[in-house]
């Protein structure tokens, strides 16, 4: 996808002391995109990108090998941050605890934040690791900008966020996309409408 930028003059012929305002608005550059974003849908290959990380930097994690060289489905979990409270006490319980889980294949949880953070946090969701659900980094967001399901949080995070998302994987291609509206509700990517 090629994103373009257009600067275009508006051509002014108000005489008018108070559209003195408006031309200069109007003269002035626009730019813009002329395509809309197209964030990832069914039938899209998950990117093959090595930016992940588990459990520290030096483990680095690419989504389209682990479903090429294991178990080739499963649900990748996008969530805005690690510890906030519609993440840890809604959204990852509600796979955490699903009775249906275990027929899910391989589940992936990948936030933009820092291998130490998302390994902590994990810890203290699945402490024995009885679920089986991997807990990923994607520091810079490079994974999360590949799917085009990044957001700017900053008002409430500080940075630019991962959307809360559920995406099911089978092949290795997208299944099925499940993506809250408002970026951070918990509605249409909870366990109970993902893996129903």
């Amino acid at each position: 996808m090629a994103l373009r930028a257009f600067t275009r003059r508006i051509p002014t012929t108000t005489t008018s002391a108070s559209s003195s305002l408006s031309s200069r608005i109007s003269t002035s550059a626009r730019h813009f995109h002329a395509t809309p974003r197209a964030a990832v849908k069914v039938g899209d290959a998950i990117p093959d990108i090595e930016a992940l990380q588990e459990d520290s930097p030096a483990k680095k994690v690419s989504l389209a090998r682990e479903f090429a060289s294991g178990i080739p489905d499963g649900v990748v979990v996008g969530v805005p941050g690690a510890f906030s409270p519609g993440c840890s006490q809604k959204h990852i319980p509600s796979y955490i605890n699903h009775p249906k889980l275990g027929d899910a294949g391989q589940v992936f949880v990948v936030s933009i934040n820092d291998a130490f953070v998302m390994k902590a946090w994990g810890d203290q969701l699945d402490p024995t690791k009885a679920s089986g659900i991997r807990f990923l980094a994607d520091p810079s967001g490079v994974f999360t900008k590949a799917l085009e399901l990044d957001f700017d949080a900053s008002a409430f995070f500080g940075n630019e966020r991962s959307k809360r998302y559920a995406l099911v994987v089978k092949d290795g291609k997208v299944k099925s996309v499940h993506v809250e509206p408002d970026s951070t509700g918990t509605d249409v990517s909870m366990a109970e409408k993902v893996l129903s």
